[in-house]
């Protein structure tokens, strides 16, 4: 049976999408950083000391983002006939990443929990229970 794609072109083709899934990523985690940086400057020019940690958790949320795409980048490059290294190689790296995006996350939990405490949380809930958008515990 013919090959339908040669495997260099397969490999040449996951390559490129490699790249565009790690740009895609590093985008992410820049334009969260520039907006963050943005919020940052008003905050502390408001002298808003709450704003702090609306801040952290904006940016947390991109760079959570941003390591998803890191990782879609890292389980591509190991589609095509991986070699025994590489599966080392991108379990170590998964590992890593997974263990900052669990932690992150958690930490973005915790201080979503904190701010809304902070703000009343109980009373921000409409009838129901249920919490109106953009009340902190997205």
């Amino acid at each position: 049976m013919p090959d339908l794609l040669p495997e260099e072109t397969l490999r040449r083709l996951v390559d490129l999408l490699v790249r565009l899934v790690e740009a895609a990523g590093a985008a992410v985690i820049f334009v969260g950083a520039a907006i963050a940086f943005v919020r940052f400057v008003l905050v502390a020019v408001r002298r808003h000391e709450d704003g702090f940690i609306a801040v952290r958790l904006f940016l947390g949320r991109f760079l959570a983002l941003g390591l998803e795409f890191q990782l879609a980048s890292d389980v591509l490059r190991t589609a095509i006939a991986p070699s025994f290294p590489q599966i080392g190689q991108l379990a170590a790296i998964a590992t890593i990443r997974t263990a900052l995006n669990f932690f992150l996350n958690r930490e973005i939990q915790r201080e979503g929990r904190t701010m809304s405490e902070a703000r009343g949380g109980a009373s921000q809930t409409v009838p129901g229970g249920r919490v109106p958008p953009g009340a902190g515990n997205d």
